[in-house]
């Protein structure tokens, strides 16, 4: 047993019962082994979600940085369904990853960062817009896999149409865009 082992093991332990009954017990019968040996790898319990949120967010973090060729606006939406992709990936992905702070992304974060600043978004806001889709991506999906009934809508009254979790998420990113375009034509005088 290692430290990835026990990592993967936690990931398939939260997608079969979910965050809330994920135990360092569980896990440690899952695995076979007895619950203190855990504590090799991870001294707590919080040291382990953070592990496993970070593990998590693998596909997203993998995925190849913008070039100077890329078009901003474009990488931005990229960018932003790549993450949610990524949280959708896991049962409670959003819930793992909110408060997480992504310490071994931060190289990739600067970046991004730079790539949107470089292209003519001015830093304050680039780190704005990064920031406001991150929290409504991570909300968005929070939203939907809280959802045990997808496109249900039972409950709605007649006139209020019923709208996919991807179409508003799509809604959403796209005026979180539209946005920071207005503040990049303000800032340049476009």
């Amino acid at each position: 047993m290692n430290r990835g082992t026990v990592i993967a093991g936690a990931l398939e332990l939260l997608d079969e019962v979910g965050l809330d009954t994920v135990s360092t017990r569980r896990l440690a019968k899952r695995l076979g082994v007895e619950q203190p040996s855990l504590y090799w790898y991870f001294r707590t319990k919080k040291d382990l979600l953070a592990a496993m949120a970070a593990a998590a967010m693998t596909p997203h973090a993998t995925a190849p940085l913008p070039t100077p060729d890329d078009d901003w606006r474009d990488w931005f939406l990229d960018n932003t369904r790549s993450f949610r992709r990524t949280l959708l990936l896991h049962r409670d992905g959003a819930r793992l990853h909110a408060g997480s702070t992504p310490t071994g992304d931060l190289d990739r974060i600067r970046r991004k960062m730079e790539f949107l600043v470089a292209s003519g978004v001015p830093e304050r806001a680039a780190q704005m817009a990064m920031l406001t889709a991150s929290r409504f991506t991570v909300g968005s999906v929070l939203e939907e896999q809280a959802d045990t009934a997808p496109g249900d809508g039972a409950d709605l009254p007649a006139n209020v149409p019923a709208i996919d979790h991807e179409s508003a998420f799509e809604a959403g990113v796209r005026l979180i865009l539209n946005g920071l375009v207005l503040e990049v034509e303000s800032s340049t005088g476009v």
